[in-house]
C-alpha cells in the first residue's frame, strides 16, 4: 500500500473545489466534505440525504471502527448540500453512482471506493499532486487542523482515533515534513556552496 500525502497547499485546494465543481455537484460535496469532515472514503461514501438533511451535525457509526462519530457541517458547504439534497429521498445516497449495476440492474448504489480513488486521482494530475488516494482528504483536514494550531494533537489524536502522538504527526506527513527541513538545515562547511 503506497503513503499518500495531504494537500498542504490552500491554494490548490481552492483549485481543486472548482475543479469538481465544474465537474458536478455530486463532486465537489463528495470532495468538499472529505476535506471538511476527515471522514474515511467508505464512510462519506455511505451518507445518504436523510443523514444530513436539516442538520447541523452528522452522526455516524464508523465502518472501520465501529464508533460513533459525530461532526459539524461547515458553513461553506451546508447551503450548497441542502440544494443538492432537495429533491432526494431520505434513503438516497449523497454519492450515488449514475450507472446501473451490471448483474442486478440496481440504481442509486453509491459510487465504489475505486471510483473515488480514480476522481481524485484524475484531479490531483490536473494539478501535478503526487501520492494522492483515498485517504488524502482525510489527512488534508487533519493537516490543516493542525497548522492552525499544532497545541492541539491530543485533540487531533481523538479525532482519529490514534494512540499516539507520533503516529498522528506521521499519518498527517508532519514527520518526514519535520525530517525534510531538518536535513536541508544541516551544513558542515561555515560557507553554503551553491
Amino acid at each position: 500500500m503506497k503513503f499518500v500525502q495531504p494537500i498542504r497547499d490552500v491554494r490548490v485546494i481552492e483549485g481543486l473545489k472548482q475543479y469538481f465543481w465544474n465537474q458536478s455537484v455530486r463532486n465537489f460535496l463528495f470532495f468538499c466534505l472529505g476535506i471538511y469532515s476527515g471522514l474515511r472514503v467508505t464512510d462519506l461514501l455511505s451518507l445518504t440525504a436523510g443523514a444530513v438533511r436539516n442538520k447541523t451535525h452528522i452522526t455516524i457509526r464508523e465502518g472501520k471502527t465501529g464508533k460513533i462519530k459525530k461532526f459539524i457541517i461547515h458553513p461553506d458547504i451546508k447551503d450548497v448540500l441542502e440544494q443538492y439534497i432537495a429533491d432526494m429521498n431520505d434513503d438516497e445516497y449523497l454519492f450515488a453512482s449514475r450507472q446501473k449495476k451490471t448483474i442486478s440492474g440496481e440504481v442509486g448504489s453509491p459510487i465504489h471506493r475505486s471510483t473515488a480513488y480514480k476522481m481524485l486521482n484524475t484531479a490531483a494530475k490536473e494539478f501535478n499532486l503526487t501520492e494522492i488516494g483515498c485517504h488524502t482528504m482525510r489527512k488534508t483536514w487533519g493537516y490543516h487542523l493542525y497548522m492552525q494550531d499544532p497545541t492541539n494533537i491530543a485533540l487531533l489524536m481523538h479525532m482519529f482515533n490514534h494512540s499516539t502522538q507520533a503516529i498522528t504527526l506521521m499519518y498527517l506527513g508532519l514527520t518526514q515534513d519535520a525530517m525534510d527541513k531538518a536535513v536541508l538545515r544541516l551544513s558542515y562547511s561555515k560557507k553554503r556552496i551553491m
